[in-house]
């Protein structure tokens, strides 16, 4: 039984889900705007957020988790450059998640994630 566990697991193991995770926030952070599933999205959101937040404090100690999270120097680059200072007066609620379409194939409903 899986009562009280709020994780979204996606329906994978968590190799895969840690790795199709930290390639969509490096492309949230990369691109400021991604098109994805409504599923992978919400836990794309809670990801990115995090590491923002993380980021904002501008130290050695953050940068190193952001390491541990997103896989190339220009993300983490650009996420302690230019996205940190940007949202610095900001308490959350980084990302905007619209509703797109539903996919032709399958019917998932696809949406846009984007920063604020």
């Amino acid at each position: 039984m899986r009562h009280k566990k709020n994780k979204i697991t996606l329906d994978r193991k968590t190799a895969a889900r840690r790795s199709l995770l930290a390639n969509l926030a490096e492309s949230l952070v990369l691109y400021e705007k991604i098109k994805t599933t409504k599923a992978k999205a919400k836990a794309t959101r809670s990801l990115v957020e995090r590491l923002i937040t993380k980021a904002k404090s501008q130290s050695l100690t953050a940068r190193r988790e952001l390491m541990k999270v997103l896989y190339t120097d220009n993300a983490i680059k650009k996420i302690m450059e230019v996205l940190a200072p940007r949202y610095k007066d900001r308490n959350g609620g980084y990302t905007r998640v619209i509703l797109f379409k539903n996919r032709k194939g399958d019917g998932a409903e696809e949406v846009i994630v984007e920063l604020v």
